[in-house]
Order: C-alpha cells, then sequence, then structure tokens
C-alpha cells in the first residue's frame, strides 16, 4: 500500500578481551539482544541481491532531477521514486536539489504512485500535494516524471539520473590496513573472524575484524538488498559498529526522512544532516573519521566522537558519542575495539574496506 506523502519547492577502560573473543561472544548472545537484531524481514517477501534479477518497479525506482518553473523563475528540483512492490510506489520531491546536495530542508513534495495496467511501457501515474497545499498529478514514463499543469498540460520533465558516491573505489592510503578487497591478494581470513564470501567475491553480514583499533579513519563499500515488500527495519538493515560498540546505521533508507535509526545515523545518538542514500543494490560508502574514547586511571576522561560522510555527503559532522549504541559485540568503552558488521537478518553486501589509524 502506498504511503502518502506532502511535494514541497526546496550514536571503564579496559583491553582485556580480544576482538577474537568479542566475535565469538556474537553467536552465543544472539539471543538475548534487543529485538532488532532479530530476522529483520518476512521470509515470505522477495529479496533481491542481484541487480540483474529484480522485478518490474525496479526500473522506475530511482532518482530524478532537473528544473520547475516557480513564479517565473527557473528552480532546480529533485525526485525520488521508492518502490513498494506490486506496482506501487511512494514519490519525494525536493526543491533546490537532493538532501545535502541542494535541499534547503524545508519544503517537499510527497506523492504516491502507481502503474496503470500491465502492458510493457505502462505509465506509472503520481498523485500528491505541493508546497502551497494544491492537488498536483504527473507520470513516469520512457525515463522520466512528467509533472501537469492543472489543466492537463505539461508543466516539466525530470529525467532519471544516475548519482555515485564520490569515494566509490577509494584506494586505500599509504599506513592503511586492508580488511577486505575481494579478489585482492588480502586473504580474508586473515583479517576476519570466519568471514563468508559469496562466490561472486563479496563479503557476506555478521563478520568482526581479528584486529582492535582506536583512532582511525575508516572506508566501508555496501550494498544492500532490494526488498520491496518491506518496511522500516525490516529492509535491508545492518550496521557498522565502530570498535565494536558504537553503530552507524546501515539501512534501505531511500527516500525516508533521515532519522538516527537510519541509513547515516549514529544509532540512537544522532539523526544525519542529510538523507543520502541511494537506492538498494547501489554500492554505497561510509567514510568515518573516528576518535576513540580516552582514559585515564581507569575512568573515562573525554568522548568518542565521529565524522561520517555517506556517499561523500557529510551526515555527522564531529558528533559526540557518550554512550555504546545497542546491541553491539563489545559490550563496554575501551580504548581499542574491532569493526563489526551486523548480522541482522538481511542479505547486505560489502567490498574494499580498510582502515587507516591515526597513530
Amino acid at each position: 500500500m502506498p504511503v502518502s506523502f506532502r511535494f514541497a519547492v526546496p550514536y571503564s577502560a579496559r583491553v582485556g578481551m580480544s576482538a577474537l573473543v568479542i566475535a565469538a561472544s556474537v553467536a552465543e548472545s544472539s539471543l538475548s539482544l534487543p529485538s532488532r537484531s532479530a530476522r529483520a524481514a518476512d521470509d515470505k517477501n522477495p529479496v533481491y541481491t542481484d541487480p540483474a534479477k529484480v522485478d518490474r518497479d525496479y526500473a522506475i525506482q530511482g532518482e530524478y532531477a532537473g528544473s520547475i518553473d516557480v513564479n517565473g523563475q527557473p528552480t532546480p528540483v529533485a525526485a525520488r521514486v521508492i518502490a513498494l512492490g506490486n506496482g506501487t510506489f511512494d514519490v519525494v520531491a525536493y526543491p533546490g536539489g537532493l538532501p545535502g546536495l541542494g535541499w534547503t530542508g524545508n519544503d517537499r513534495f510527497n506523492g504516491s504512485a502507481a502503474r496503470k495496467g500491465e502492458a510493457a511501457d505502462a505509465p506509472v501515474k503520481i498523485e500528491g500535494t505541493d508546497w502551497t497545499g494544491s492537488p498536483r498529478t504527473g507520470v513516469i514514463k520512457d525515463g522520466a516524471i512528467v509533472v501537469f499543469h492543472d489543466d492537463g498540460t505539461e508543466w516539466t520533465r525530470l529525467p532519471k539520473k544516475l548519482r555515485t558516491s564520490a569515494t566509490l573505489g577509494q584506494k586505500p592510503p599509504e599506513g592503511a590496513v586492508v580488511i577486505f578487497d575481494g579478489p585482492g591478494p588480502v586473504n580474508e581470513a586473515d583479517t576476519l573472524v570466519d568471514p563468508h564470501v559469496t562466490d561472486d567475491g563479496l563479503l557476506m553480514q555478521g563478520v568482526t575484524t581479528k584486529e582492535t583499533f582506536g583512532d582511525a579513519v575508516w572506508h566501508i563499500e555496501f550494498r544492500l538488498p532490494y526488498q520491496p515488500f518491506d518496511r522500516g527495519q525490516n529492509r535491508g538493515n545492518s550496521g557498522a559498529y565502530v570498535q565494536g560498540c558504537y553503530e552507524v546505521q546501515m539501512l534501505d533508507s531511500f527516500g525516508l526522512e533521515g532519522k538516527d535509526n537510519e541509513c547515516g545515523g549514529l544509532y540512537s545518538i544522532a539523526a544525519p544532516l542529510a538523507n543520502a542514500a541511494l537506492p538498494p543494490l547501489e554500492w554505497q560508502t561510509y567514510d568515518i573519521d573516528f576518535t576513540a574514547p580516552k582514559f585515564a586511571d581507569g575512568k573515562k576522561v573525554s568522548n568518542a566522537r565521529m565524522t561520517v560522510r555517506h556517499n561523500g555527503i557529510l551526515v555527522q559532522d564531529d558528533v559526540e558519542v557518550p554512550v555504546i549504541t545497542p546491541a553491539g559485540p563489545q559490550p563496554e568503552e575501551r580504548p581499542q575495539g574491532p569493526l563489526h558488521l551486523q548480522e541482522h537478518g538481511c542479505r547486505v553486501r560489502y567490498r574494499n574496506i580498510w582502515v587507516r589509524p591515526k597513530s
């Protein structure tokens, strides 16, 4: 069922437990973790992990951009179309551009859309209310969103656009430790505890680094599954637990509001500055500049801090993280800890993971 929206103009110092012990404890303790770590999606719903093997709605889902005339002035506008299954969609449009790329963060258009007919070229019709409170209609066809005037004539056309992360494929700098490089020379059995790799060379969820790290810069590339019928925390869920206890959430948050439990959020700590999410099955990046908590005489004297860029867009700016976040394998704050990529019952995949210790 489509969700109706509104259309607008523009997360005691002790290092006694090794990463190996932490990772081994994950499976043992999983039954007692909070419910958000339970099986995420309805097993009856389809889960797509291969962009070449998807439903017909996937070609409609994505980002569209162009301009629209507002009071005689051309105004940039971008839109996200989110597949909800069975030919239904949510549509969100942002005057000024996408979040983090021009949108003011105030007005937006929210609408719903549905395919009309079963023909291969059947149009997807959009209905919603614009920032003035006026009803608006449009159609998605031939690779573009066409927005109509009240009299049914074309107002503007927003072609579909492909956006990629500015840091996708970034090479590890001098001094970096490569954790996973797919078919590259690094053996993941040397860097990760009990890793599982797909037939096409991608790392599967639910792994922990053998080595522990303190102050460091992390680069992680991840791909979320396409689950059109699932919703919220049930849709492509995982997380990057820096030091095993501070989670940067991973979730199919394409087109959502941008909360602390959505992609780019520090879970239970801070919402992202912008929802920079790409559609599921597109490769995404996290670049995390992490400062570990500091301790003196067995007591914490300063909190952890994180700066996070999601797909190259700043989403967390030197945010203080005063406590651990839920469901991580390391139960307390320490000067060092492993990276843990959460098992949440969703088929999240990873590649090109490296870390550069700051000292």
